[in-house]
């Protein structure tokens, strides 16, 4: 048995994708499992253990027909027998249809013309589990399984050096995240950063904090060092070694984004900074996973004092 997962959307969004996955593996043990993600998000792969192949298509960019000519191609070579897709275009799924894989599965109000089997989207729910619904259109009504990742041995050791370097494997640290739009240096003020940071410190617990570098946050992490030389900084070149890093942490402190979704995934203790927008994609209970939420749509009015609560309230 093949099947391929259409499954759209940044890093985070792949790895809320992940407990879908390794449903589906329990379930057809044997089978090749194949995923069809945009080029930004193939690295997220790097620690599921779920899946064969990652499939690349950029479901976001004015395709030409050449483009749907090319993967209609590649997805017959590999003769489908299934498909689950998340919300994408309504052409990605008449290729299929065209293709004639048997069993095509979506959401209702999704292009459901092209589907064999049509699953109620129920958005209220946490994202993870409203991806899972998708397989009872493969006859599969299991529990949600949480999410989990396979952190590879190389990035563990690679974590494991860089801990040395920075002098913070014996005394533990505590990893601070902010991931911003393309536009602003945070998402959090930097004020509001640097008064939880002098917290911390003036509470002299020994541990080390460390900022969390990305493609996205290089002017937070110089402006927050800049302000204080006790900080430091880790730049982790992939998914998995940034997994690693937050796997030895102590805690974890960041607005809801993709370190966040790795924090969870490796029961790191986390704190969500988080809006009412976006707090669907973090589990409703888990006893390790705090949410300090803000009453508007903007993590600016979440006041300081109110994280510092937050963090030492245990």
């Amino acid at each position: 048995m093949r099947v391929l997962a259409l499954v759209p959307g940044e890093i985070g969004n792949q790895i809320l994708f992940f407990p879908t996955l390794e449903t589906i593996r329990k379930q057809y043990p044997q089978a090749a499992i194949d995923v069809l993600v945009e080029p930004r998000s193939k690295k997220a792969y790097r620690v599921c253990k779920n899946v064969d192949d990652v499939l690349v298509f950029d479901f976001q960019d004015r395709n030409s027909f050449a483009d749907y000519l090319n993967l209609l191609g590649i997805i017959r070579d590999r003769e489908y027998d299934a498909f689950v897709s998340l919300k994408t275009s309504w052409r990605i799924k008449l290729l299929l249809w065209l293709n004639g894989i048997p069993t095509r599965v979506g959401y209702q109000d999704d292009s459901a013309l092209y589907l064999s089997a049509a699953v109620a989207r129920k958005p209220e729910q946490y994202t993870a589990q409203m991806y899972h619904d998708l397989l009872t259109g493969l006859g599969i009504k299991t529990a949600c399984p949480p999410v989990k990742i396979n952190v590879p041995k190389e990035d563990i050791s690679w974590a494991e050096s860089e801990q040395q370097r920075l002098a913070i494997k014996d005394s533990g640290y505590i990893v601070l995240g902010d991931e911003p739009s393309p536009e602003a240096v945070s998402a959090y003020p930097i004020k509001s950063w640097q008064t939880i940071i002098n917290d911390i410190e003036q509470r002299k617990t020994g541990l080390a904090i460390v900022l969390l570098q990305t493609d996205n946050n290089q002017a937070w992490v110089t402006a927050l060092i800049s302000a204080n030389g006790n900080l430091k900084a880790i730049a982790p070149p992939d998914v998995g070694k940034m997994a690693a890093i937050i796997a030895g942490a102590n805690l974890m402190l960041c607005n809801n984004s993709t370190p966040v979704q790795l924090s969870i995934a490796t029961d790191t203790y986390t704190f969500a900074l988080s809006t009412p927008q976006d707090s669907s994609t973090i589990p409703p209970a888990k006893d390790n996973c705090i949410i300090i939420k803000s009453n508007t749509n903007n993590l600016e009015d979440i006041k300081p004092e109110t994280v510092i609560e937050q963090l030492w309230s245990k």
